[in-house]
């Protein structure tokens, strides 16, 4: 029994653990990690029977909704598939890279000596600051033209071509590199309902009292990745929680 009030303050902390539903390898607890903010809201619908009169003569509670949203400064991919995908996280994957050249007929990208270029992602003028148009063969004065990379027993470097009277000074190349670190995650076309089921729980402790909301099936409805030009990377998260096998929806828990 609880011997003082019990008031707390701070983000807290969110726990989900997937158990059900469908399953990324090796089901694994996933602390949300730099949480910003949480909150959860439990609404019941209201039926009111009325008469003659102003005022209802009794009310009565429908359907039960709880729902959940956090914010966390951190989401890789590894978490993310465990709660959201439940899909296949592999190593490697293409790394993006921006190059300033000085204009030349031939430019070779100097990432990986140009030797792991997988893909071309545009060219920008360093005079006019526009992008420049990609052609097949014979480029034009704001044109150019991209060889990817070959391998085998005669590898070639990838390549860009420009005419060789193009008056940009300088030019910005960018394009992907084949990279053996990292992850990547790769999302395949699933039949309806597909997602894991994980029970979770909201925490928190202050001053020696702690607050815990045992959540024992939830769903992840919505994640955001918003970027912001002078600030952190802060994503939305949501979720709905629904009964177990067992018929339990929930445990709160104060100290």
């Amino acid at each position: 029994m609880q011997t003082q009030q019990n008031i707390q303050f701070g983000s807290g902390g969110f726990v989900a653990t997937p158990n059900a539903g469908n399953l990324a390898a090796n089901p694994t607890p996933i602390l949300l990690k730099v949480m910003q903010e949480a909150s959860l809201e439990v609404k019941g619908d209201l039926k009111k029977l009325f008469g003659q009169n102003q005022f209802a003569v009794a009310t009565a509670r429908g359907k039960i909704d709880i729902t959940g949203k956090a914010k966390v400064g951190c989401l890789d991919l590894n978490d993310l598939n465990q709660i959201y995908w439940g899909q296949s996280v592999t190593t490697g994957g293409n790394m993006p890279y921006n190059e300033t050249h000085v204009t030349a007929a031939t430019i070779t990208p100097t990432q990986g000596a140009g030797l792991t270029v997988t893909t071309d992602q545009g060219v920008i003028s360093g005079t006019t600051g526009l992008s420049m148009l990609k052609v097949g063969t014979a480029p034009a004065v704001g044109q150019y033209t991209f060889t990817p990379a070959t391998t085998g027993a005669s590898p070639t470097p990838a390549e860009y071509g420009f005419n060789a009277a193009e008056t940009a000074a300088s030019v910005l190349i960018t394009f992907t590199v084949a990279s053996t670190t990292g992850s990547s995650l790769t999302i395949t076309n699933q039949a309806m309902g597909y997602a894991p089921v994980c029970s979770g729980m909201l925490y928190n402790k202050f001053r020696g009292e702690a607050d815990i909301v045992y959540l024992n099936a939830i769903t992840f409805g919505t994640f955001s990745k918003p970027t912001k030009q002078e600030d952190f990377w802060v994503s939305d998260l949501d979720f709905s929680a629904n009964a177990d096998a067992t018929g339990t929806i929930a445990t709160f828990y104060n100290s």
